[in-house]
């Protein structure tokens, strides 16, 4: 089961609505995120990446997951 960058970015932008989110890959298992969203104000890096981890709903989960690989990068506006 493969999953495309525009799944990811609508998985999560269910849980950000108003995030800046850019979403990069196109081999079905490995990709990479940018999550912008200002409710990351005030967490550390781990805090904001369990957050968006936690909106993927799964598919990321062992080795029968959708998602095999998502480089993640989070932060606050500035």
């Amino acid at each position: 089961m493969s999953i495309d960058a525009t799944a990811i970015e609508t998985l999560i932008r269910a849980s950000f609505p108003d995030a800046k989110i850019t979403v990069q890959g196109n081999d079905g298992q490995h990709f990479a995120a940018e999550v912008v969203d200002e409710s990351f104000r005030g967490m550390n890096r781990v805090q904001q990446q369990r957050a968006v981890y936690a909106s993927l709903k799964g598919l990321m989960d062992g080795a029968n997951g959708a998602l095999h690989a998502l480089a993640l990068t989070t932060k606050a506006p500035e």
